[in-house]
This record gives structure tokens, C-alpha cells and sequence, in this order.
């Protein structure tokens, strides 16, 4: 038998990481559910009369739980607390359950506490009753709480545990928590290893998270879908297909949770045709109706330019969580449709969905790509109402917002009226506005901010040196390279990419590699040809390097994709669309030449990069150009 004396190593470790979470000390505002007359163990209900009675009460909370009835549920609740039905630890369990379920893990707490007997059905109902409720500190509490009393956890207990772990992000709390499983032998249980992958891999812990799932004896869905979500949140999309597909081959009866991560590979990796074959498997096994999956197919064909297929899943999912509210949110302002996410946002409002901190993140991202000034304001002003207070992002939304519509004094006292230190992410925005602008005083005063941060991504030193090199001050674009070689961060190459007979085929700006180049090269000669014909001229600005004008021209029409397009035009059959990846912004000068190329022939091209959807059409782009 373990003996858990209180200088065990794992209690020790959990209370101190619990100290500093603001659920410390948390105070429950609920009134007391006690009533006078409660019968207590020194005057106990009649015993054929509780025998009788609380077989018969547990169904009817049972019942009530899965109706998620509050309201007659705390009807049995009183008529439970009036018959001293409340000492029977099932009953209690039951109650517990009852609160987890409706969302009230606090009354579950008070239930739990007014308990005389607390067996460990009891003591595992209320720490997943925290669990499942977004209350992961008082999970690990009374986690701890319980093995200070010498009770052993269970495998019903450890998953609530690691569950809360994960919550949390603390790897550190995790690992405590596995080396008692160990200890206690449930680390060959299939329930608990499986939770203990979960919980490594949403700690971003996936060394670890495998070393559980290859050593576990036997592995479920729970495993499998922990280890794919695992590799798809790192980006790893290749291992989470390699994955799924061994899972298959085992006989694995997929779920949502699996068919929704691996979707977001699809998507993340724009593989529209495999995205389209896994659509099939979710309708096949009824997992298309489930929000989970809905969400990811919103966000499949809105990455691969589809916005019509993620209308039409949106519309089809009858039960919409959240989520699905939100991809479809962010799908409309990547896509330009402004509108509709207003309409969206109203809707959803009147279906009784509280919006949260990324719904109104995806109407300020609508708002700043359309230069929509004054709705964003009111949106920014709306949190307030639902209780929602700005964070970081919220305010680099509102900065680009401001930014982009040359407010730039305006988004500087949306910075200085933050009340935290402006982030990189913030100071980003309001260089991009800068460089829209060619305000170069403004963005020398943001890099002497962002050089105080210290270190930051090369993205914003590239940015910095951009906008120097736009304003023809080479000298300090090249310190500004300089600062980014001295640190050896190296700029991200520009790629473009696009998938045609199910393969993805990149390329880069001047690339000469592709099997069938010639042909690229040839296509890209004759429309220059019909171009200059039509009136385009190139805007050699957007050459960011001190060099010869015949060099710049040559430079400028050899873009990774103008190279993607020209490969398109000769590879994809008339009358589909022609879709382009970028991980990069598109430039201005490509920008305004891909609306003469769908013009002249008569093509749709779609084109996203690292921001937003371009499509263009008989030489018109869905931005309006402002973007």
C-alpha cells in the first residue's frame, strides 16, 4: 500500500505552481443549499425509507442531467436535502454529476463539501466536475487535496487530473502527475495513457507524448486522436497523416476529435483534394453534423479558396457550437465578404451565442481589411458589453485598423493608451501602416520600441528594413539586415505554391528547377507580351534592393507567383479556378499583374498569402485593392 505522507514529492511541486494562479483562493457566491431540519449521521433517515426513496431519486437526476434541466434538477436537489437523502455518497455523486453537467462546478464543490462521507466516487466526480468546467486549478487542488488524505487515485481520477494539466499548459505539473501513475500501476491502463498522450501533446510536448503512446500496451481512439492533434498543432502535417492512415489500417474506429485534427492538416497544408476525400469519410460515419468537424471543414475550404463549400458545410450543421460560429466569422473577412460577417455576427447574437475574445478578433480583422474605421469601434467598444476585455491582439487589430486607413497618429495613442507594454505583434501592425503610408519617421520611432523589446521574429526586422528601402534609405535597411545576420536569423524564403493532380508543386522567386520550366518561362514571355500591350507597366519600387532598372524589371516578373500562375495556367483545365498559396505578402506590383493576367485570359485566380484571400477576376481583385 503507497503510503502519501505530506512531503511527498508530487504534492509539493502542484502547490507550488497552484500558488501563483489567481483560482488560489476562490470564493463561491452562490447561497448555501443547506436547509434547516437536514437530517445529520446522529440522526439518520430511516433506513428502508432511504433504501427505498434514493434508488429512485438518482434516476430522476440521472434524468435530469442528461435533459440538462436546472431547474427541476434543483427541485430534487431540496427534496433531497428535506428527506437527509444527501449523507448517501451515490447521492451525492449524483448531484455532483447533476452540477458538472449544467455547468455550475461551484455548487458541485458545495455539494461535495457538505458531504459527510466522501467516498472516491465522490472525490472523482468533483475534480472532473473542475475538469470538464474550465476550472483546472481547483482540479489539481483537490487532486492533491485527496492523496493528503492517503486516498489512491484511480483510472477515473488520473485522465481529470492530466486533463487539467493540459488546460493549464503546465508540462511541468503533468510530468509529477505521470510519475504517481507509474507508481501506482495505471500506467498500462488504456484510459489513463491515453490522457497522458493527450496531455503532452497540447503541451506541445510531443517527444514525450510519443514515448507514452509507442510503450502503451494497448491504444484507443483517445490515444491515436491525441498523438495526430499533436503533430497537427506543431505543424508536423506529414507524421499526422502517416498516422491516420496506420490507424485505419488497424480497424480504428475514428472520431470527431481525429477526423476534426486531421482536416486542420488538410487545411493548414491546403490539400483540398485529400480535405474533400476525408469530407467523404465524415459523411459516411455522421460525423459531418458534429461542430467539431464543421469547424474544420469551414476552415479546409476557406484555406483553399473555396468559400461557397464552407457557406454550404456551415449551413448544414444543424446544433453550431462556437467555434463553427468563429471559422465561418474569420472565413468571411479573409474572403472580403464584410458584409456577411456583419450579418453573421448579428445572427449569432439573436441564436443566443455569446460571442468571445476571437469572435470579436475575426470583426475587428473583417473591419481593418475593409477600412471600415468607425465600425471597428464600435466592435472594439462593444467587449465591453459582454464583459470581454482587450487583449493584445484586440489592440494590434485595432492599430492595423487605424494604421491602414492612415490614421497613424490615432493607432500611436491606441498604443500609448494600452495597459500593458505593447507587444511585437502590436508595433508590427502599426510598422505596416507605416510602410502603407511611407511614413518612415513614425516607423524609425516603432523599431527604437521594438528594439527594446529585444529579441523579436524576423519577420518585423525584414519589415523595418523594407520600409527604409521603399523610402530609398538603403543605408539603414541594410544595419537593419545586418542586426537580423548578426543574430543568425535568416529571412524566410518566399514561396508559392499549388496543387494540381495531387501534388503540391512550389516555387521560388527566379526558380528554374521545375520539370517543366521551359514551358513556365515561355507562358510567362508571352504574357508580359499581351501585358504591355493592355497598359501594364511595372512598379519597380517593390524591388527593395539598389540595382539597375533592367535588373529590377527582370526581377519583379520572375516572382515565386507569377511562377505558380504561369505553371496554373498551362497545367489546370479551363473553367476551374487557378489557386495559389504565398507565404508571404503578395507584392503590389504582382498584385496589379495578376489583374491584367485574369483579364487576358479569362481566368479566376485565387490567390492567398500569409494574410488574407485575393480573387481575381476579369481584371478585378475581391480586396478592392486595399489590403
Amino acid at each position: 500500500m503507497l503510503q502519501h505522507g505530506p512531503k511527498r514529492p508530487l504534492y509539493v511541486p502542484l502547490q507550488n505552481i497552484l500558488t501563483k494562479s489567481r483560482h488560489q483562493n476562490p470564493i463561491i457566491k452562490t447561497q448555501s443549499l443547506s436547509q434547516e431540519g437536514t437530517i445529520t449521521p446522529q440522526n439518520p433517515p430511516n433506513r428502508f425509507c432511504s433504501e427505498k426513496k434514493y434508488g429512485h431519486i438518482c434516476d430522476l437526476l440521472l434524468s435530469q442531467t442528461r435533459s440538462r434541466s436546472l431547474l427541476k434538477g434543483q427541485q430534487i436537489h431540496a427534496h433531497i436535502i428535506k428527506s437527509g437523502l444527501q449523507v448517501i455518497p451515490l447521492v451525492c455523486h449524483y448531484l455532483i454529476n447533476f452540477y458538472s453537467k449544467t455547468q455550475l462546478p461551484l455548487l458541485s464543490r458545495q455539494v461535495f463539501e457538505e458531504s459527510e462521507r466522501k467516498s472516491s466516487t465522490t472525490w472523482s466526480s468533483v475534480i472532473s466536475s473542475f475538469a470538464q468546467n474550465e476550472e483546472p486549478v481547483l482540479a489539481i487542488q483537490y487532486f492533491c487535496r485527496m492523496i493528503g488524505e492517503n486516498l489512491c487515485p484511480d483510472d477515473h481520477i488520473f485522465p481529470s487530473a492530466t486533463k487539467a494539466c493540459a488546460i493549464l499548459g503546465r508540462c511541468d505539473a503533468g510530468k509529477s502527475v505521470h510519475c504517481l501513475v507509474i507508481k501506482t500501476g495505471y500506467d498500462v491502463d488504456v484510459f489513463v495513457g491515453s490522457s497522458l498522450v493527450d496531455m503532452y501533446a497540447k503541451c506541445g510536448d510531443i517527444k514525450e507524448a510519443r514515448n507514452v503512446f509507442d510503450e502503451m500496451p494497448q491504444r484507443n481512439v483517445v490515444s491515436w486522436s491525441g498523438m495526430i492533434y499533436g503533430y497537427t498543432q506543431l505543424g508536423e502535417h506529414e507524421e499526422a497523416m502517416r498516422l491516420f492512415k496506420e490507424a485505419l489500417l488497424e480497424g480504428l474506429d475514428v472520431n470527431d476529435f481525429t477526423l476534426s485534427s486531421v482536416i486542420r492538416v488538410c487545411g493548414s497544408a491546403t490539400l483540398l483534394e485529400l480535405g474533400k476525400q476525408i469530407h467523404g469519410l465524415c459523411f459516411k460515419t455522421s460525423y459531418d453534423l458534429s461542430g467539431f468537424v464543421g469547424s474544420s471543414l469551414i476552415s479546409l475550404y476557406s484555406k483553399c479558396g473555396l468559400i461557397e463549400g464552407a457557406y454550404r458545410v456551415f449551413d448544414e450543421v444543424p446544433i453550431k457550437n462556437l467555434g463553427m460560429w468563429n471559422a465561418m466569422l474569420i472565413a468571411c473577412a479573409q474572403h472580403a465578404h464584410t458584409k456577411e460577417a456583419f450579418d453573421l455576427f448579428k445572427k449569432m447574437e439573436n441564436a443566443g451565442m455569446r460571442p468571445n475574445f476571437i469572435t470579436f478578433l475575426c470583426v475587428l480583422y473583417a473591419c481593418s481589411h475593409a477600412g471600415l474605421v468607425e465600425e471597428g469601434k464600435n466592435y472594439f467598444a462593444l467587449m465591453k458589453k459582454y464583459e470581454i476585455e482587450p487583449g493584445t491582439q484586440h489592440y494590434a487589430s485595432m492599430v492595423d485598423l487605424l494604421g491602414r486607413a492612415g490614421k497613424l497618429q490615432e493607432a500611436l495613442s491606441v498604443i500609448k493608451g494600452m495597459p500593458t507594454e505593447p507587444t511585437e505583434s502590436v508595433w508590427g501592425a502599426f510598422i505596416t501602416g507605416c510602410r502603407i503610408h511611407g511614413n518612415t519617421d513614425l516607423a524609425a520611432f516603432a523599431a527604437d520600441k521594438v528594439f527594446e523589446l529585444g529579441a523579436v521574429s524576423s519577420g518585423l526586422h525584414v519589415m523595418l528594413s523594407n520600409a527604409y528601402a521603399a523610402a530609398g534609405r538603403y543605408e539603414d535597411a541594410a544595419k537593419a539586415r545586418k542586426m537580423l545576420r548578426d543574430r543568425g536569423v535568416k529571412k524566410e524564403t518566399g514561396l508559392s505554391w499549388i496543387e494540381e493532380g495531387n501534388r503540391i508543386h512550389k516555387f521560388a522567386a527566379g526558380d528554374r528547377f521545375h520539370v517543366r520550366m521551359k514551358e513556365i518561362y515561355q507562358k510567362l514571355e508571352e504574357l508580359g507580351e499581351e501585358m504591355e500591350r493592355a497598359g501594364y507597366v511595372a512598379d519597380t519600387s517593390f524591388v527593395l534592393r539598389e540595382v539597375g532598372s533592367e535588373e529590377k524589371n527582370q526581377t519583379i516578373r520572375y516572382h515565386s507567383e507569377r511562377l505558380a500562375i504561369a505553371f496554373g495556367l498551362i497545367s489546370i483545365p479551363l473553367g476551374r479556378p487557378i489557386r495559389i498559396m504565398k507565404n508571404l505578402r503578395v507584392c503590389g506590383d504582382c498584385h496589379n499583374a495578376i489583374k491584367f493576367i485574369s483579364k487576358l485570359s479569362g481566368r479566376v485566380i485565387i490567390v492567398r498569402d500569409n494574410n488574407r484571400f485575393h480573387r481575381f477576376e476579369d481584371g478585378k481583385c475581391s480586396c478592392a485593392d486595399y489590403w
